[in-house]
């Protein structure tokens, strides 16, 4: 969206200045990021009265009529309408409202621009939306269904911009191991990447977050074979006892994780292995945690990004029994 507006010819100030528009780009995974949210939105307005304020994200794809309420916002976009944000702004005369039912896009929505964070490093979305409807997540209804980016697509864009000079993609989106399944023909994340790691001047090929059950034999076969994917992987795990994944709609079980653990490391001697884990989740006693202390000890990471369960209005998980107090989260 930045890039967009500066192809228009806006110049882009820093949050905190004066500004002629401002735009929030909003997360709603859980209730803390919403309350941030709209503090941010009160905040700005004070800065310059006379400004727009745009909102978009994934906040208001789920929660539009609150956001409606706030006097400040002048301009409020889906996620389907993010990619026309410039042609909303320019054409922005009195409080719009533009959201569009996320679960109707069929197809991916194709910025066409990469976000670089580092000089020589590009992260690069290959599709967007979730089926899976974990207990705990809001993301498939802020997010929509599974949609693929087309392969040429993306091919195309890291050509472009290994001539740039960057040396590294990482591979990102809402989850990459889904990537494909929106096809009609047979085409699945490692053909992307045979494809990807194919391309002149790319060194390195990073994952995001990969799912156990994706970790099969041939899986990782492939994946050994491309000699410019990095050896350092993300697991969503997010329990290491199985009673609590349950509860979580995680579509696999401990012995599943153990076993693709197994095979990457098989094929990576000198793995580096991180993973996510919520602690707290509803109904989760002392034996369940401890069983995943074991279960995380015994997988030996390299590092554990742990975070407390966090109540999500519209989830299944928010209506369980057995909600457990921050103290003890904590």
């Amino acid at each position: 969206m930045k890039q967009k507006f500066i192809d228009n010819g806006y110049i882009i100030v820093n949050f905190e200045e004066m500004a002629d528009i401002y735009i929030v780009n909003t997360c709603t995974v859980t209730h803390i990021a919403d309350k941030k949210s709209r503090q941010i939105l009160r905040r700005t307005k004070q800065i310059n009265p006379n400004s727009t304020l745009v909102i978009v994200g994934c906040y208001v794809q789920v929660g539009k009529k609150e956001l409606e309420k706030i006097d400040e916002v002048d301009l409020i976009l889906g996620n389907n309408e993010k990619n026309d944000i410039v042609e909303y702004v320019k054409g922005y005369k009195e409080k719009q409202v533009i959201v569009s039912d996320i679960n109707e896009q069929k197809e991916y929505n194709d910025f066409g621009k990469t976000t670089y964070t580092e000089k020589v490093r590009a992260f690069i979305k290959i599709q967007d939306g979730c089926n899976n409807f974990c207990s705990y997540c809001i993301i498939p209804y802020a997010r929509g269904r599974v949609r693929s980016r087309k392969i040429e697509n993306i091919v195309n864009e890291i050509r472009d911009i290994s001539q740039k000079g960057i040396k590294e993609v990482v591979i990102t989106g809402i989850h990459i191991a889904s990537y494909g399944t929106d096809f009609n023909k047979e085409l699945d994340l490692i053909d992307l990447l045979k494809e990807i790691n194919k391309i002149n001047g790319i060194e390195r090929i990073r994952l995001g977050s990969l799912e156990p059950k994706l970790l099969t034999e041939r899986f990782v076969k492939d994946l050994r074979k491309l000699e410019k994917i990095c050896n350092q992987f993300h697991m969503s795990l997010q329990s290491g006892c199985d009673e609590t994944l349950k509860r979580m709609n995680r579509k696999y079980t401990t012995q599943d994780f153990e076993k693709g653990v197994k095979i990457l490391r098989k094929a990576y001697p000198n793995l580096l292995l991180t993973a996510d884990i919520i602690v707290g989740f509803p109904g989760e006693t002392e034996n369940e945690f401890y069983t995943t202390y074991e279960f995380l000890k015994r997988i030996a990471f390299y590092k554990i990004h742990t975070f407390k369960y966090s109540k999500r209005k519209g989830t299944v998980a928010e209506k369980m029994p057995n909600q457990i107090s921050n103290k003890i989260k904590e």
